[in-house]
């Protein structure tokens, strides 16, 4: 043969025992100790997921609506409480007073078949003491006289219109009859002649209507409770009232 060619024997890498070669990147430097340059390394990243928040859900329209309703509320009870008071400061209210000045009685006794009969005759004296205030008295109106828990007589308060600073003086007619009446009778001369007074209550309920300068506000009740003691309750005599005090409330 011309040519001669060396052959070189091919170490097999899958034959048992045989070495194999370090996995050694080519770029990777050994140091001098033997061991890997650890600046070579690439820097190692770890990837964090990242995990994004739920939208914040959408109010519903029934949220909304409750939120509107109650803000308006709370704005429509502040312009109610700044317009009330200014109204104070304005008109100064003050609440009407009332007295009860004489009572004469026409007939207070038993009939035959024992029921007590009563009529009185009641002066009362009604007073507003406001400068800017009227009060229109309307009809509706309730007045009776009460001994205890027993109702002897009633009437009713005229219509009027009281101004500013007005005093009217009513005389108002009361009637009524008591049934099976012995028992209260003989009670009532017993008291009258072991203390000589004789307490009675007067309970009036009077629809009004208030007028602010020239605006005419809607209609009111008012209660007006005095307690009364009078010296007897004879038909025909001069009735003397020893003591009489009266408390006004108003009520819608």
């Amino acid at each position: 043969m011309a040519d001669h060619q060396k052959i070189h024997p091919v170490q097999d890498v899958e034959a048992p025992g045989t070495p194999s070669a370090p996995l050694v990147p080519r770029d990777m430097t050994i140091s001098e100790k033997g061991e890997p340059g650890k600046d070579q390394y690439p820097p190692f990243k770890r990837t964090i997921p990242v995990t994004h928040s739920k939208p914040p859900k959408k109010r519903s329209c029934c949220c909304k609506c409750i939120c509107w309703i109650v803000s308006l509320l709370l704005l429509l009870i502040i312009a109610i409480g700044i317009t009330v008071g200014i109204l104070f400061l304005v008109f100064r209210p003050k609440l009407p007073k009332f007295s009860v000045d004489r009572l004469e009685i026409t007939q207070f006794n038993l009939t035959d078949d024992q029921n007590l009969s009563a009529s009185f005759d009641l002066t009362i004296t009604a007073r507003n003491p406001n400068k800017r205030i009227g009060i229109y008295y309307e009809g509706g109106s309730n007045i009776g006289v009460w001994y205890t828990d027993t109702k002897l007589c009633q009437g009713a308060l005229p219509k009027f219109y009281q101004g500013h600073r007005n005093t009217t003086v009513l005389n108002l007619p009361l009637t009524g009859q008591t049934m099976n009446a012995t028992g209260l009778l003989t009670t009532l001369q017993q008291q009258q002649q072991e203390t000589g007074n004789i307490p009675l209550n007067l309970k009036v309920k009077q629809p009004v209507r208030i007028k602010l300068g020239k605006l005419k506000l809607m209609k009111v009740k008012f209660t007006v409770r005095c307690k009364l003691v009078v010296d007897n309750l004879a038909a025909d005599q001069n009735i003397r009232i020893r003591s009489s005090s009266c408390k006004f409330k108003f009520r819608l």
